[in-house]
């Protein structure tokens, strides 16, 4: 009786999450902070929609840039802790967006990972 109790009430919180946005299966089910569906393997936040476009970030000339661009720098930067300097016209690929001061996530060639002001870089 308590085995079917519980089963009950798991499954009424079950009923209670949206249905899958990818496949509208209604077996999502909560990891954390996040959804999760088991037929298609589909993650997303609740609202995920709007919350994806909120992080907005343009380069020197004003161009939006996106998650996996290509960025050039436009500045000799230097590196801090270290004596090497990123020159101009470094390619920095694949890219990622954060929030913060340095808004751009990436690997240079030569130096490593580093994180970078979107006013020094710009769009390829």
């Amino acid at each position: 009786m308590i085995a079917a109790l519980l089963f009950s009430s798991k499954r009424f919180i079950m009923s209670e999450l949206p249905p899958c946005p990818k496949c509208d299966s209604p077996y999502s089910y909560e990891d954390g902070s996040q959804l999760v569906c088991p037929e298609c393997a589909h993650e997303w936040q609740l609202g995920g929609e709007d919350e994806e476009q909120g992080l907005v970030v343009h380069d020197s000339n004003g161009n939006l840039l996106q998650d996996g661009d290509t960025v050039t720098v436009i500045k000799d930067l230097k590196v801090k802790g270290s004596s090497l300097v990123v020159k101009v016209g470094t390619k920095a690929k694949n890219i990622r967006l954060v929030e913060g001061d340095h808004d751009i996530d990436c690997k240079i060639p030569g130096v490593g990972a580093m994180k970078l002001k979107s006013q020094f870089v710009k769009k390829q």
